[in-house]
């Protein structure tokens, strides 16, 4: 069974910082890549960040460069997103994603609000 479960969302204020981990369970995430999104109410989902775990090669949207790094402790078998300065409109609901085959596996969420 595979199994995405992220963890680590809370509330902050402008400027501070969290990390959120994905911990996957039903592979290793060795072979599979992780890509990291959030959703804010009454907007579309986005990309923030994308780690391929092979080489550890990580990918940042304009809105995470310089201030969100993603990375991996395979012994771990968990991806964490190390999320710097934050800002209001970093507010949403975080979502870590893995593809197998045809399949997308997201964890079910976890909540950041930055708020003064």
């Amino acid at each position: 069974q595979v199994q995405l479960v992220e963890s680590g969302g809370g509330l902050v204020q402008p400027g501070g910082s969290l990390r959120l981990s994905c911990a996957a369970s039903g592979l290793s995430l060795d072979d599979y890549d992780i890509g990291w999104f959030r959703q804010a109410p009454g907007k579309e989902r986005e990309g923030v960040a994308f780690i391929v775990n092979t080489d550890g090669t990580a990918s940042y949207a304009p809105l995470a460069k310089d201030r969100f790094r993603v990375s991996s402790d395979l012994a771990k078998n968990t991806v964490y997103l190390q999320m710097d300065n934050l800002k209001p409109e970093d507010t949403a609901v975080y979502y870590c994603n893995t593809l197998i085959g045809l399949t997308n596996y997201w964890g079910q969420g976890t909540q950041v609000t930055v708020s003064s």
